[in-house]
């Protein structure tokens, strides 16, 4: 007998936020920035139970991980979660990332890894955040370049005074080009 399928939410909000989740780094940390945005669904509605999850590398590049080749760095935590509001919104405030070796042994642009959780989805789906400011980084990143280049916008952050703005689009025009990990 097989159990039916449940989707990854709406129960998020309850149970995985924390308190301290969505800053990667305390408020008033020097460099500190925020990235803010809105979940949307097909009908470009805001999704106001989605929960956003970012993995990235410190400025220098390197991870708080025991798997991180170049050696442990601790003292930034570089995970964040966010619960969206009822308005669709998130944010967190972080520093940027670095540039990270890959797995080819080229460099990959600074980004941040993001997970989404939603109502109506099965599994999380997964994305990037770059940066405009790397547009030589992102123009060599082997990620980057597998995405058509009209769908790569999807994944490149605007840049806002206090911040990057960097919305999600969970299908319809415009749709966030998710990657399959």
């Amino acid at each position: 007998m097989s159990t039916p399928s449940q989707t990854v939410g709406p129960y998020l909000a309850i149970g995985l936020p924390w308190a301290d989740g969505p800053t990667v780094v305390p408020e008033g940390t020097p460099g500190a920035v925020w990235i803010r945005g809105t979940v949307t669904d097909g009908a470009g509605d805001p999704v106001p139970d989605a929960l956003i999850e970012t993995w990235q590398a410190d400025p220098g590049g390197r991870f708080d991980h025991p798997d991180d080749p170049r050696g442990r760095v601790e003292g930034f935590r570089g995970f964040g979660r966010c619960p969206t509001g009822s308005d669709g919104t998130y944010g967190i405030l972080t520093l940027l990332p670095g540039v990270v070796p890959g797995s080819d042994g080229k460099d990959q642009a600074p980004h941040i890894d993001v997970s989404v959780f939603a109502r109506g989805l099965l599994n999380r789906v997964v994305t990037r955040i770059y940066f405009p400011e790397n547009a030589e980084a992102n123009a060599a990143d082997a990620v980057l370049n597998s995405v058509p280049e009209d769908r790569r916008d999807t994944l490149v952050a605007t840049k806002t005074e206090d911040g990057y703005r960097f919305d999600v689009y969970l299908q319809g025009p415009g749709e966030t080009v998710f990657l399959d990990v």
